[in-house]
């Protein structure tokens, strides 16, 4: 292929990738003059390249809004890139995976793709395999997912139709503060109007949005991740756990997830005074699962609540002391 041709399709993969792209930026890009810019885009046009020119300050060159170039014009690391997407999308169920879109969008990119290109990815994916399992599928719809992102990107308020865990269902106002992504769902974080308070909502819940004329100023403070991992671990559950553990919140923090625990430094702590303490509250359906995760965390720790989890923490320790003597269990 000859260096202009080369530089001809360079400049349409740029214009292909959205928005306004001035005559300067275009001709750093290709590392070319601005007259020849030019010159290529009229290669283009000549080609029934939909290409506009846009006028004022910031103008320059764009494709026609809502135009479909073929071919689809990649590059063997950026077809791989794409087809590895789609699939882990899928595995994570963090696609909106309605019906089959991600199927069907990774035939369409398969279709396009040069022969010699299309067999060497189709070879890996059909030797690719994955040590988890497929997460459950909890992704949005498309028709909740963008009318969300775009209140949430303009700062307006949202109407949404949601049903919560428990069953109910009604209509909420919502300042919508972020969307995060989280363990394979979609949540979106903000101001419950009906409520009156900070609320998480999941995305795979809302039956309906819409976005509401006028706009809010998001508050100061954590950002949407944390917000919703915030909410995660502060979600009423059964029980409630609460531990002091020597180290400081940051230290702590890095060994339990934010969706799990809520990390705070304390004021003293029990054994050790003078040392670095945090406290650790954790909310659980049960509390079978919690000896284990306070002893891998391999530091000194002291169980405030409930006394029931003391007990499980001593049964834990006697069998580890057990093992380590090489006692057997008893029979039973």
């Amino acid at each position: 292929m000859s260096r202009p041709v080369s530089r001809v399709l360079t400049l349409l993969e740029l214009l292909q990738s959205g928005g306004v792209r001035t005559v300067a930026e275009l001709a750093g890009r290709l590392g070319v003059g601005e007259r020849t810019v030019r010159r290529y885009v009229d290669h283009l046009v000549d080609l029934d390249v939909p290409v506009e020119s846009v006028r004022g300050r910031y103008g320059g060159y764009r494709l026609a809004p809502g135009h479909r170039m073929p071919p689809l014009m990649l590059s063997d690391d950026e077809a791989l890139a794409v087809l590895l997407g789609l699939v882990a999308g899928r595995r994570t169920g963090i696609t909106a995976a309605a019906g089959t879109a991600g199927e069907t969008a990774a035939a369409k990119v398969r279709r396009v793709l040069p022969e010699r290109l299309r067999h060497r990815l189709d070879a890996v994916l059909d030797s690719l395999t994955f040590t988890a399992a497929p997460a459950g599928s909890a992704a949005p719809e498309a028709a909740v997912l963008l009318p969300v992102a775009d209140a949430v990107r303009h700062h307006r308020p949202l109407a949404i139709r949601y049903t919560g865990g428990r069953g109910g269902s009604g209509e909420r106002t919502v300042y919508p503060y972020g969307l995060v992504a989280h363990a394979g769902r979609w949540y979106v974080t903000g101001r419950d109007l009906s409520a009156g308070a900070d609320r998480t909502f999941r995305l795979d819940r809302i039956d309906g949005a819409r976005v509401l004329p006028g706009t809010f100023e998001p508050p100061p403070g954590p950002g949407p991740a944390e917000r919703v991992l915030t909410a995660l671990a502060t979600a009423p559950y059964r029980h409630e756990v609460t531990v002091r553990v020597r180290g400081t919140a940051e230290e702590i923090r890095a060994l339990l997830p934010g969706s799990v625990a809520v990390v705070a430094d304390a004021d003293g702590g029990g054994e050790g005074e003078g040392e670095g303490w945090c406290r650790v509250e954790i909310r659980a359906e049960r509390l079978d699962w919690l000896p284990g995760l306070l002893a891998s965390l391999d530091r000194p720790f002291v169980v405030e609540r409930p006394d029931e989890l003391r007990g499980l923490v001593a049964d834990l320790a006697g069998r580890l002391m057990d093992a380590a003597r090489g006692t057997p269990p008893p029979r039973g």
